[in-house]
């Protein structure tokens, strides 16, 4: 009896994948298309799950994962489909080395999301593993649309019938499915205390304290001033009030904080802590300085120029915080004062605040000033 040689069974094994790929994948411009919809709904939800801090939004993290398993899926249609292109210089244009590193980019991004909610992370110089899947999702943006300028197809000719519509629907419920398997695999290798957010314990990421209060002190982008002078600083509330506020340090600390809350602290970097927080509750000096009718929005904003703003109604419940554990903010943590907003994440908890004003509309303009505040 003759011996068969592997090159024949691992030939017909890539025979049996190619026909059960072929079986249930999409057509090609389905496919194509529906790589680019997936890569527009992570980048919008990866940047949406940012300010949103409290369970009500865990349907957010949930379409994100979801969405983002599914896009392996294609992506692997989309590889085995073009195999031959690839492996073959000769057949290579102008956009195929781009399009090849579009695929890289969204392999590595999935791959370091799953593996950071597998429990992983490998920190690159300062960034998490959860930070490096952000900047690898944003990077992909201007490469799927370089790839759309060369190989576009209008939506007009994607042959979607009934059984493309099952196939791609499939797939969804596959992402799903996926999903639920690496939450469940997260809680069997020990990882139950990561939050909805995504975002684990301080004392899974990092070893040390970087400073009082027992968790790291990390700013947005440039904001980096000076150490704030308590003597010299002040507070002022201001806009649409009955009497304006300037408070000096004394006035906002007194002896002590005047209330204590517990609030969770959850960056956007992957960690989060929940610290017993002491200040000064935002609804106590609007009732000092005596609210208009028409006030919609409070804005803080620091001494660096960032700002952000909350509904009035929510800022009021909001804390100006002095202390944490019963000890003055120190300067990395937002000294003399920053904002705690409890159910935001942490880039809006403002640090190092100088100015409490009250609007009648929000401030759009925040969004922009996130990403060059603290620059000189």
């Amino acid at each position: 009896m003759s011996k068969r040689s592997p090159r024949g069974a691992a030939g017909r094994v890539r025979v049996a994948l190619g026909r059960l790929l072929r079986r249930v994948e999409p057509p090609a411009r389905v496919v194509d298309w529906a790589i680019a919809v997936a890569v527009a709904v992570e980048v919008a939800s990866g940047l949406y799950s940012f300010t949103r801090g409290t369970p009500s939004g865990a349907w957010v993290f949930w379409l994100h994962s979801t969405v983002g398993l599914t896009l392996a899926a294609l992506v692997a249609f989309k590889l085995y489909r073009v195999r031959r292109r690839v492996t073959s210089p000769a057949a290579w244009d102008r956009v195929t080395p781009v399009s090849l590193l579009q695929a890289i980019v969204t392999l590595a991004a999935l791959g370091t999301g799953v593996f950071w909610v597998l429990g992983g992370n490998v920190p690159v110089l300062a960034w998490t593993t959860l930070n490096l899947h952000v900047g690898l999702g944003l990077l992909l943006v201007p490469l799927v649309l370089w790839h759309l300028r060369g190989r576009y197809h209008s939506p007009r000719d994607v042959d979607l019938d009934r059984r493309a519509a099952l196939r791609t629907g499939a797939l969804l419920v596959a992402g799903t499915v996926a999903w639920r398997a690496t939450e469940t695999a997260d809680r069997v290798l020990g990882g139950a205390s990561r939050r909805f957010t995504g975002s684990k314990p301080t004392g899974d990421l990092y070893e040390t304290e970087t400073e009082g209060g027992g968790f790291p002190v990390t700013s947005w982008v440039a904001d980096d001033p000076d150490p704030v002078d308590r003597d010299d600083w002040t507070l002022s509330v201001r806009g649409l009030v009955g009497e304006e506020l300037t408070l000096p340090y004394g006035e906002v600390a007194g002896g002590g904080p005047a209330r204590e809350v517990e609030a969770t602290l959850d960056c956007t970097s992957g960690w989060y802590t929940v610290q017993q927080w002491g200040g000064v509750r935002v609804g106590d000096l609007l009732d000092s300085a005596g609210v208009e009718d028409d006030a919609r929005y409070v804005r803080f904003t620091s001494v660096t120029g960032y700002r952000w703003s909350l509904p009035v109604e929510e800022a009021r419940d909001a804390l100006l915080a002095t202390h944490v554990r019963g000890d003055p903010l120190s300067h990395g943590h937002g000294g003399p004062t920053r904002l705690v907003a409890p159910g935001r994440r942490g880039f809006q908890w403002v640090k190092w605040v100088e100015s409490v004003e009250v609007r009648e509309r929000g401030d759009p303009m925040q969004w922009l000033v996130t990403l060059v505040s603290g620059f000189d």
